[in-house]
């Protein structure tokens, strides 16, 4: 997982159903050489892919990362899945970084958001 304190803490929107979600959880190895240029490549890569609605990512304490991506359809999820520098990635993975990992793909029938309003501070807030 790359690190992401300098982008906005916000989940991904919610899109009008229906449309494909990836949860891909995972817990790495020790050894993560060349890990993190992978990983952004793979961040950058998938947002070219046609249907890319985004992507969330969480790691636990007890280093439990997930990550999940969202998919206008099927064959946004598939064009992703397919792509040659994404399967040479998952190899490494399996071979490197990855203790073990879980992949869920579900389709999302309801989906629903929230935000909390900003209230504007007074001149004299200090």
């Amino acid at each position: 997982m790359s690190n992401h304190s300098e982008a906005p803490v916000a989940p991904v929107e919610a899109y009008e159903p229906p449309y494909y979600v990836a949860v891909f959880t995972a817990v790495r190895t020790q050894d993560q050489s060349g890990y993190g240029e992978t990983n952004t490549r793979m961040e950058d890569l998938v947002k070219d892919v046609p249907g890319f609605l985004g992507m969330d990512h969480a790691q636990t304490p007890g280093g439990l990362s997930i990550t999940v991506g969202y998919f206008r359809d099927a064959d946004a999820l598939t064009e992703w899945r397919c792509n040659a520098e994404h399967r040479a990635a998952q190899k490494r993975g399996q071979v490197e970084w990855y203790q073990s990992y879980t992949l869920h793909v579900a389709k999302v029938e309801r989906s629903h958001g929230f935000i909390r309003a900003q209230v504007p501070q007074s001149p004299t807030a200090g």
